[in-house]
């Protein structure tokens, strides 16, 4: 590192076997304060979870990518493997006049009343992206990416006031937070799966977990994330559990396919997690694949019924109807475009796409030739 001067190597047989990856802060955090013996192979302290890019992705894709994934580094792909690497610091200094030195501050902020200022001023960043014509789409991610830091700040800061968790857990978003589609006007939709453990300890874990999940919810309800009015949070009982109760949730939402279920339920099917271990998500999304598979045509039929319950916002001479919010006429662009995010996800469940994002599920949906490409763009 010092020869080249760089602050990464990748590890690997080839520029095309990659396994994992060093940093100057690898070496410090798990070399040096650790005090290891230099001489110990760098597979014993690597980094393995690599994350890459299309060389073709715009640079605010790639910036996004390493704020959900905590990376600092991307390696870069084209069709035949491994093209180079890229780093946040070059990404921020090419975008220096753009929103995501203000994404890299929400990043640094720790304390409650820093966050607050900075979601606060979320509009303002906004409204200055639109003005430049950003992609809606990239401007959806954006809030997100701010929204999920914040959490993970939150988070954070409230292990730091009780101590570690008794067991391993994931905090995950659903609804618009999960598809990765925040608007400006938002409420909290979490919850969390924590492990399995022992009877004896079943208790004390569980304690430890819904005075964990109050803190959180009470910390983002004060930034301005504020509660969920139908209670979709976890520090609701119902939404904090271990990963044998989530599993027996997702068979009964599956098996009893009411349409009650189908309306009160369909948003925990755009589940991303956000902090945590991961792989506790991602083994209740493989048991509700397998579920999936042997669901009644009835599951996905109430589905549907629960999307065709909204009534567009067009007058008997096909105008648009407004609505009067705050005192103004308005038109609801959030309840608009609920039927499409309703579709998608029936689509994407029925042909077993785990995308949540309503573009990508669209988009896979497409390569199953379940859409064609005009009814896509559509």
């Amino acid at each position: 590192m010092a020869k080249e001067q760089i602050s990464c190597l990748f590890v690997g047989n080839s520029d095309q076997e990659i396994e994992g990856f060093i940093t100057d802060i690898t070496l410090r955090d798990q070399l040096l304060a650790k005090r290891l013996s230099s001489e110990i192979a760098v597979s014993e302290i690597m980094e393995k979870e690599i994350v890459s890019v299309e060389e073709n992705e715009f640079l605010s894709e790639a910036l996004l990518l390493m704020f959900r994934t905590k990376s600092r580094y991307l390696l870069v792909r084209d069709s035949t493997g491994f093209r180079g690497w890229i780093s946040r610091t070059k990404i921020l200094t090419e975008q220096s006049q753009g929103p995501f030195l203000f994404v890299q501050s929400v990043k640094e902020a720790r304390q409650i009343s820093e966050l607050k200022d900075k979601w606060n001023r979320i509009p303002e960043i906004i409204h200055l992206l639109i003005q430049q014509g950003m992609k809606s789409s990239l401007v959806n991610q954006i809030i997100t990416t701010v929204a999920d830091t914040i959490t993970q700040r939150v988070i954070e800061r409230v292990i730091k006031e009780i101590g570690q968790s008794p067991a391993k857990f994931v905090f995950f978003v659903m609804g618009s937070e999960g598809r990765g589609e925040l608007t400006l006007k938002t409420d909290q939709d979490n919850a969390i799966i924590y492990e399995d453990k022992a009877n004896e300890q079943r208790e004390t874990v569980r304690a430890y977990f819904l005075d964990f999940a109050t803190r959180v919810s009470e910390g983002l309800n004060e930034i301005g994330i504020v509660f969920c009015e139908g209670e979709l949070m976890a520090k609701n009982p119902k939404w904090t559990h271990s990963l044998s109760h989530w599993k027996r949730n997702y068979e009964t939402w599956i098996s009893d396919a009411s349409q009650e279920t189908a309306m009160n339920y369909a948003t925990f099917f755009d589940c991303r997690a956000i902090y945590g271990e991961f792989g506790l998500l991602e083994e209740l999304k493989e048991f509700m694949d397998i579920q999936l598979q042997t669901a009644s045509e009835r599951f996905y039929v109430n589905l549907g019924y629960n999307a065709l319950q909204y009534e567009p916002p067009l007058t008997f001479f096909k105008q648009i109807k407004t609505e009067k919010i705050e005192g103004k006429k308005q038109l609801n662009l959030k309840h608009t475009m609920r039927i499409i995010v309703d579709l998608a996800r029936v689509f994407a469940l029925k042909h077993r796409v785990f995308e949540t994002n309503t573009g990508r599920r669209l988009e896979a949906l497409g390569q199953k030739g379940v859409f064609t490409p005009k009814e896509i763009k559509n």
